[in-house]
């Protein structure tokens, strides 16, 4: 009995994709536009099995270009506390009441250690 491949049980989706767009390593940063287009676009439907797959391994693909080339910058705990805040327009009160943390704790987080 021979055994089933992978190529055997991938949704037709998934090739196509791949006919349009190739998984292959990010070369440079056009091609990471173009890649980002793709995952957008792909973002925004129900995906099929093949759809999802091809997805998973082209943001596998982005990621190692992004983590080689574009490195993020080390954040502190009240630095990203505080863009959470501002991105969702919330004063320390209503967090605290939202979150269920006294709002001396929060105070505390976004003054940083030792302060």
């Amino acid at each position: 009995m021979a055994a089933k491949t992978a190529t055997n049980t991938m949704p037709d989706t998934y090739f196509e994709l791949v006919k349009q767009f190739p998984l292959a390593r990010i070369r440079d940063e056009g091609h990471l536009d173009e890649a980002h287009e793709v995952i957008d676009r792909l973002l925004r439907k129900n995906l099929d099995d093949g759809e999802q797959v091809y997805l998973d391994v082209l943001t596998d693909l982005v990621e190692a270009y992004e983590d080689k080339h574009e490195p993020m910058p080390d954040a502190s705990e009240a630095d990203v506390l505080r863009l959470l805040m501002e991105t969702n327009r919330l004063s320390q009160t209503t967090l605290a009441k939202k979150v269920g943390i006294s709002q001396s704790t929060i105070s505390a987080v976004l003054s940083g250690p030792g302060h």
